[in-house]
């Protein structure tokens, strides 16, 4: 009989936690919206099955800049995913609030100005990280070294399809 009760008593929790999970839009740690982009500050940071330094290393980001989406958070520790939807756990300290973006279109024409009839100031190849410096409706700005340009918000990921950043 106990047994029974703690099973329903920890589904019920799960449950409890599951829908706080799902209603809550800002981190229980940082307040910040989640899920969120941030970048990779280091040239590589280890990818960690839990949120400690004794949980096993899955993987190696070694990008830096790349951009990430934060997922969730625990302590210091920040769950993180990539492009590819590959992650775990990853310290706060290698993370950066600076924007970044992948170009998920080969050759990718950067305008002058947010309108397809603009001028083009170079392209980007598919694979290229850019800084990501604004957004307005459907089109961000990015910069890649020294060139700048507009590009439609639905060929970078690192940025919400939805959100004016």
């Amino acid at each position: 009989m106990t047994r029974v009760r703690t099973s329903v008593l920890g589904l019920a929790l799960a449950a409890l936690i599951s829908a706080g999970a799902a209603a809550s839009e800002v981190g229980p740690v940082t307040r910040l919206p989640i899920p969120r982009f941030v970048s990779l500050k280091a040239s590589e940071g280890n990818v960690r099955r839990g949120p400690s330094l004794t949980h096993r290393i899955d993987w190696v980001f070694k990008h830096r800049n790349m951009p990430l989406e934060i997922t969730g958070e625990f302590g210091h520790w920040r769950r993180v995913r990539d492009r590819d939807g590959v992650g775990g756990w990853v310290h706060y300290s290698l993370l950066s609030g600076m924007r970044t973006v992948i170009v998920e279109k080969d050759l990718l024409p950067l305008l002058m100005k947010p309108d397809p009839a603009s001028p083009v100031n170079a392209q980007a190849e598919l694979g290229v990280v850019a800084r990501l410096e604004d957004c307005v409706q459907d089109w961000c700005k990015i910069s890649v070294d020294r060139y700048r340009g507009w590009v439609p918000r639905a060929d970078l990921w690192g940025v919400d399809p939805e959100a004016e950043n």
